[in-house]
Protein backbone atom coordinates (compact mmCIF):
# COMPACT_ATOMS: atom_id res chain seq x y z
CA UNK A 1 0.00 0.00 0.00
CA UNK A 2 0.98 3.57 -1.10
CA UNK A 3 3.06 5.62 1.85
CA UNK A 4 1.00 8.59 0.25
CA UNK A 5 -1.80 9.76 2.26
CA UNK A 6 -3.21 13.33 0.31
CA UNK A 7 -5.57 11.39 -1.87
CA UNK A 8 -5.04 13.69 -5.52
CA UNK A 9 -1.38 12.42 -5.62
CA UNK A 10 -2.22 8.79 -5.23
CA UNK A 11 -3.94 6.67 -7.71
CA UNK A 12 -7.46 5.64 -7.77
CA UNK A 13 -6.14 1.74 -7.08
CA UNK A 14 -4.06 2.81 -4.43
CA UNK A 15 -7.17 4.62 -2.64
CA UNK A 16 -9.30 1.43 -3.33
CA UNK A 17 -6.02 -0.75 -2.16
CA UNK A 18 -6.45 1.64 1.21
CA UNK A 19 -10.19 1.40 1.80
CA UNK A 20 -9.78 -1.93 2.00
CA UNK A 21 -6.98 -1.85 3.71
CA UNK A 22 -9.42 -0.42 6.44
CA UNK A 23 -8.33 3.32 5.69
CA UNK A 24 -11.98 4.47 6.16
CA UNK A 25 -10.94 7.70 7.95
CA UNK A 26 -10.55 10.99 5.49
CA UNK A 27 -9.50 14.37 6.34
CA UNK A 28 -10.72 16.87 4.37
CA UNK A 29 -9.58 21.15 4.77
CA UNK A 30 -11.49 24.18 3.77
CA UNK A 31 -9.54 27.16 3.20
CA UNK A 32 -9.87 30.67 1.60
CA UNK A 33 -8.34 32.67 -1.48
CA UNK A 34 -8.72 36.29 0.00
CA UNK A 35 -6.63 38.99 1.35
CA UNK A 36 -3.97 38.71 4.56
CA UNK A 37 -2.67 42.63 4.54
CA UNK A 38 0.18 43.65 2.91
CA UNK A 39 2.57 41.12 3.67
CA UNK A 40 1.13 37.64 3.29
CA UNK A 41 0.24 35.81 -0.36
CA UNK A 42 -3.82 35.18 -0.83
CA UNK A 43 -3.51 31.53 -0.71
CA UNK A 44 -2.51 31.64 3.36
CA UNK A 45 -5.93 29.76 4.01
CA UNK A 46 -5.40 27.18 1.65
CA UNK A 47 -1.86 26.22 2.02
CA UNK A 48 -2.56 26.03 5.97
CA UNK A 49 -5.51 23.80 5.04
CA UNK A 50 -3.01 21.44 3.01
CA UNK A 51 -0.73 21.25 6.07
CA UNK A 52 -3.06 20.99 8.78
CA UNK A 53 -4.97 17.96 7.21
CA UNK A 54 -2.17 16.11 6.26
CA UNK A 55 -0.83 16.59 9.80
CA UNK A 56 -4.28 15.35 11.93
CA UNK A 57 -4.59 12.52 9.21
CA UNK A 58 -1.28 11.45 10.49
CA UNK A 59 -2.27 12.34 14.20
CA UNK A 60 -5.00 10.24 13.77
CA UNK A 61 -3.87 6.79 11.72
CA UNK A 62 -5.75 5.04 9.30
CA UNK A 63 -6.50 8.36 7.65
CA UNK A 64 -6.21 9.77 3.90
CA UNK A 65 -6.10 13.48 3.12
CA UNK A 66 -8.85 14.73 0.84
CA UNK A 67 -8.39 17.87 -1.83
CA UNK A 68 -8.43 21.18 0.33
CA UNK A 69 -11.69 22.97 -1.12
CA UNK A 70 -9.37 26.02 -1.52
CA UNK A 71 -12.11 28.50 -2.13
CA UNK A 72 -14.42 29.39 0.11
CA UNK A 73 -16.68 31.90 2.12
CA UNK A 74 -14.70 34.97 2.35
CA UNK A 75 -17.46 37.77 1.49
CA UNK A 76 -16.65 39.99 4.00
CA UNK A 77 -13.09 40.46 2.70
CA UNK A 78 -14.22 41.53 -0.88
CA UNK A 79 -13.08 45.04 -0.17
CA UNK A 80 -9.54 43.56 -0.68
CA UNK A 81 -8.59 43.31 -4.29
CA UNK A 82 -7.78 39.56 -5.59
CA UNK A 83 -10.10 38.28 -2.60
CA UNK A 84 -12.49 35.35 -4.20
CA UNK A 85 -15.36 34.53 -2.66
CA UNK A 86 -18.11 31.28 -3.07
CA UNK A 87 -21.59 32.16 -2.32
CA UNK A 88 -22.74 30.99 0.53
CA UNK A 89 -24.48 28.33 -0.30
CA UNK A 90 -22.53 27.27 -3.14
CA UNK A 91 -19.63 26.25 -0.55
CA UNK A 92 -21.92 24.02 1.44
CA UNK A 93 -23.25 22.32 -1.71
CA UNK A 94 -19.15 21.82 -2.73
CA UNK A 95 -18.74 20.24 0.54
CA UNK A 96 -22.01 18.52 0.90
CA UNK A 97 -21.02 17.15 -2.29
CA UNK A 98 -17.42 15.78 -0.93
CA UNK A 99 -19.43 14.11 1.64
CA UNK A 100 -21.58 12.15 -0.59
CA UNK A 101 -18.66 11.07 -3.19
CA UNK A 102 -15.85 10.08 -0.86
CA UNK A 103 -18.94 8.27 1.48
CA UNK A 104 -19.84 6.39 -2.05
CA UNK A 105 -16.42 5.39 -2.12
CA UNK A 106 -16.25 3.53 1.06
CA UNK A 107 -15.45 6.11 3.68
CA UNK A 108 -16.71 6.13 6.74
CA UNK A 109 -15.81 9.00 8.64
CA UNK A 110 -15.72 12.59 7.06
CA UNK A 111 -13.65 15.00 9.12
CA UNK A 112 -13.54 18.87 8.11
CA UNK A 113 -11.16 20.96 9.26
CA UNK A 114 -11.76 24.83 8.37
CA UNK A 115 -8.45 27.03 7.86
CA UNK A 116 -10.20 29.91 7.24
CA UNK A 117 -12.51 31.63 10.36
CA UNK A 118 -15.47 32.52 7.98
CA UNK A 119 -16.05 29.07 7.35
CA UNK A 120 -16.30 27.52 10.59
CA UNK A 121 -20.10 28.78 11.29
CA UNK A 122 -21.60 27.84 8.28
CA UNK A 123 -19.68 24.32 8.53
CA UNK A 124 -21.03 23.72 11.74
CA UNK A 125 -24.43 24.88 11.11
CA UNK A 126 -24.40 22.38 7.96
CA UNK A 127 -22.76 19.15 9.77
CA UNK A 128 -26.57 17.99 10.22
CA UNK A 129 -27.17 18.12 6.41
CA UNK A 130 -23.97 16.56 5.61
CA UNK A 131 -24.02 13.64 7.45
CA UNK A 132 -27.55 12.96 5.24
CA UNK A 133 -25.68 13.72 2.29
CA UNK A 134 -23.33 11.14 3.20
CA UNK A 135 -25.48 8.53 4.29
CA UNK A 136 -26.42 5.85 7.12
CA UNK A 137 -22.90 4.17 6.77
CA UNK A 138 -20.47 7.24 7.10
CA UNK A 139 -20.77 9.89 9.94
CA UNK A 140 -19.18 13.97 9.28
CA UNK A 141 -17.41 15.63 12.10
CA UNK A 142 -16.60 19.45 11.87
CA UNK A 143 -14.11 20.96 13.83
CA UNK A 144 -16.01 24.65 14.95
CA UNK A 145 -14.22 25.91 17.77
CA UNK A 146 -12.64 28.98 16.19
CA UNK A 147 -11.86 30.92 19.48
CA UNK A 148 -9.74 27.62 20.27
CA UNK A 149 -7.64 28.37 17.51
CA UNK A 150 -7.02 31.64 18.50
CA UNK A 151 -6.01 30.35 21.92
CA UNK A 152 -3.90 28.13 20.93
CA UNK A 153 -1.60 30.83 19.02
CA UNK A 154 -2.07 33.02 21.76
CA UNK A 155 -0.76 30.26 24.30
CA UNK A 156 2.14 29.75 21.49
CA UNK A 157 3.32 33.12 21.18
CA UNK A 158 3.34 33.84 24.74
CA UNK A 159 5.03 31.09 26.07
CA UNK A 160 7.72 30.84 23.02
CA UNK A 161 8.02 34.63 22.60
CA UNK A 162 6.22 36.75 24.82
CA UNK A 163 4.18 38.29 22.08
CA UNK A 164 0.70 36.89 22.42
CA UNK A 165 -0.97 39.89 22.62
CA UNK A 166 -0.12 40.05 18.85
CA UNK A 167 -2.54 37.40 18.05
CA UNK A 168 -5.53 38.63 16.62
CA UNK A 169 -6.73 35.80 14.54
CA UNK A 170 -5.31 37.23 10.76
CA UNK A 171 -2.76 38.03 8.87
CA UNK A 172 -1.05 38.07 12.46
CA UNK A 173 2.00 37.09 13.96
CA UNK A 174 0.34 33.21 13.99
CA UNK A 175 -0.70 33.20 9.96
CA UNK A 176 2.67 35.17 9.44
CA UNK A 177 4.65 32.67 11.56
CA UNK A 178 2.61 29.37 9.62
CA UNK A 179 3.33 31.04 6.10
CA UNK A 180 6.84 31.37 7.21
CA UNK A 181 7.35 28.16 8.55
CA UNK A 182 5.89 26.93 5.18
CA UNK A 183 6.94 28.87 2.47
CA UNK A 184 10.64 30.07 3.06
CA UNK A 185 10.73 33.89 1.13
CA UNK A 186 7.00 34.18 0.59
CA UNK A 187 6.24 36.74 3.31
CA UNK A 188 6.91 40.63 2.48
CA UNK A 189 8.44 41.00 6.23
CA UNK A 190 9.02 44.45 5.36
CA UNK A 191 5.32 45.04 4.96
CA UNK A 192 4.58 43.19 8.45
CA UNK A 193 3.01 45.81 10.63
CA UNK A 194 -0.14 46.10 13.10
CA UNK A 195 -3.32 46.09 12.61
CA UNK A 196 -6.52 46.22 14.58
CA UNK A 197 -5.69 44.95 18.00
CA UNK A 198 -7.99 42.66 20.07
CA UNK A 199 -8.69 40.84 23.53
CA UNK A 200 -10.54 37.90 23.99
CA UNK A 201 -13.15 39.66 25.64
CA UNK A 202 -13.81 42.21 22.33
CA UNK A 203 -13.46 39.32 19.78
CA UNK A 204 -17.23 37.83 19.52
CA UNK A 205 -18.67 41.75 18.80
CA UNK A 206 -15.48 42.15 16.50
CA UNK A 207 -16.85 38.90 14.51
CA UNK A 208 -20.01 40.16 14.38
CA UNK A 209 -19.01 43.41 12.79
CA UNK A 210 -16.61 41.83 10.60
CA UNK A 211 -19.62 39.36 8.78
CA UNK A 212 -21.97 42.37 8.89
CA UNK A 213 -20.03 45.32 7.74
CA UNK A 214 -17.12 43.66 6.50
CA UNK A 215 -13.63 43.60 7.22
CA UNK A 216 -12.53 46.59 6.12
CA UNK A 217 -15.01 48.32 8.51
CA UNK A 218 -12.39 47.32 11.28
CA UNK A 219 -8.96 46.90 10.04
CA UNK A 220 -8.40 49.28 6.91
CA UNK A 221 -4.76 47.13 6.23
CA UNK A 222 -6.74 43.65 6.97
CA UNK A 223 -4.53 42.53 9.75
CA UNK A 224 -6.41 41.86 12.79
CA UNK A 225 -3.41 41.62 15.36
CA UNK A 226 0.30 42.42 15.23
CA UNK A 227 2.46 40.85 12.00
CA UNK A 228 5.45 41.66 13.45
CA UNK A 229 7.95 39.65 15.26
CA UNK A 230 7.03 36.22 13.16
CA UNK A 231 9.33 33.70 12.82
CA UNK A 232 9.69 30.26 10.85
CA UNK A 233 10.41 28.49 14.55
CA UNK A 234 7.16 29.88 16.20
CA UNK A 235 4.83 29.07 12.62
CA UNK A 236 6.29 25.18 13.18
CA UNK A 237 5.06 25.58 17.01
CA UNK A 238 2.10 26.87 16.06
CA UNK A 239 1.12 24.15 13.58
CA UNK A 240 2.09 21.37 15.92
CA UNK A 241 0.01 22.94 18.62
CA UNK A 242 -3.05 23.20 16.40
CA UNK A 243 -2.92 19.54 14.89
CA UNK A 244 -2.58 18.47 18.21
CA UNK A 245 -5.65 20.30 19.56
CA UNK A 246 -7.84 19.41 16.58
CA UNK A 247 -6.94 15.96 16.02
CA UNK A 248 -7.46 15.30 20.15
CA UNK A 249 -11.19 16.60 19.05
CA UNK A 250 -11.78 13.87 15.81
CA UNK A 251 -9.87 10.70 18.12
CA UNK A 252 -12.54 11.49 20.63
Amino acid sequence: MSAEIRMERMTSPEIGAAIEAGVTTVVVAAGAVEQHGPHLPLFMDAEHGDRLAVEIARRLGGALVAPTIRVGWSAHHMAFPGTVTLERETFLAVCRDYCSSLAHHGFRRVCFVPSHGGNFAPLAEARDAFNEAAGPGCSVDVYADLAEVIGVWRRVAEGEAGLGARVGGHADIAETSIMMAMHDGIVREELAECGRLTTPEEEPELIRRVLNDGFASVTPNGILGDARGATARLGEKMIAALSDRMAAHFAR
